[in-house]
């Protein structure tokens, strides 16, 4: 299988797929096809008929879209356990990992992935607030529910961490206030070797995109692009 995704600095829905396979271990080559270059448009429509990241090839299959690859990668690898084998606690896993991909708009425009910078914190305003308190209050009854077994939303980490994973690492970036509980499961994503992974080769892009930076007081710097 052949994972294509875009900048591994910037790209929340590229790491969604690519963090599960490789934290449940299935077995896959990476592409990368950067954003925001002259041809960028053309060489994703190559792979993915949205020509947009990221996009999954399995022989003459193609999936183009993270939540899709997810159930795709459940039905073609069903005991890696991509989704929680209790039927209430993978029913609610599966209403979580839609509500991200279809939620949270307040938050994902306020504050886009961005591994390689730190920001100051600052008010974002109602929505996002209202948005960081659905996040927390979802996470908790996952763990208090379905958590038992692990430091993760259903226990062992699953498409519903990997679907969340970018949304902690936005929470991380702009220092948006949590409950130490949120905190806890915040520092179990970003230390999973899987995640440690990704973000050790996004620091070692070669590009930088300016615009995701603009309006944040940048405190900490991680990237230093070598080209």
């Amino acid at each position: 299988m052949k994972l294509i995704i875009a900048n591994k600095l910037y790209s929340s829905w590229s790491l969604r797929p690519w963090v599960l396979m490789q934290a449940l271990g299935i077995p896959f080559e990476e592409s990368v096809i950067p954003m925001y270059f002259p041809d960028s448009k053309a060489r994703m429509l190559d792979v993915s008929p949205t020509g947009k990241m990221p996009c999954l090839v399995d022989g003459d299959v193609t999936i183009w879209e993270s939540l899709a690859i997810m159930e795709y990668l459940h039905e073609r690898f069903p005991e890696k356990g991509v989704w929680p084998g209790d039927v209430k606690a993978r029913a609610h896993a599966r209403a979580a990992a839609n509500e991200m991909h279809a939620g949270f708009q307040a938050l994902r425009n306020a504050c886009p992935m961005n591994l390689g910078k730190r920001f100051a914190p600052r008010d974002f305003g109602s929505e996002v607030a209202d948005n960081v308190r659905r996040l927390e209050g979802l996470w908790s009854q996952a763990r208090v529910r379905f958590g038992a077994d692990g430091p993760f939303l259903y226990g062992r980490f699953g498409a519903a961490d990997a679907m969340f994973a970018p949304v902690v690492t936005r929470l991380d970036t702009y220092q948006v206030p949590v409950s130490s509980e949120t905190r806890r499961y915040m520092d179990a994503v970003l230390k999973h070797p899987a995640f440690v992974a990704w973000r050790t080769t996004a620091l070692q892009e070669p590009w930088t995109i300016a615009h995701y930076d603009e309006g944040h007081e940048v405190v900490e710097v991680f990237h230093t692009p070598s080209a």
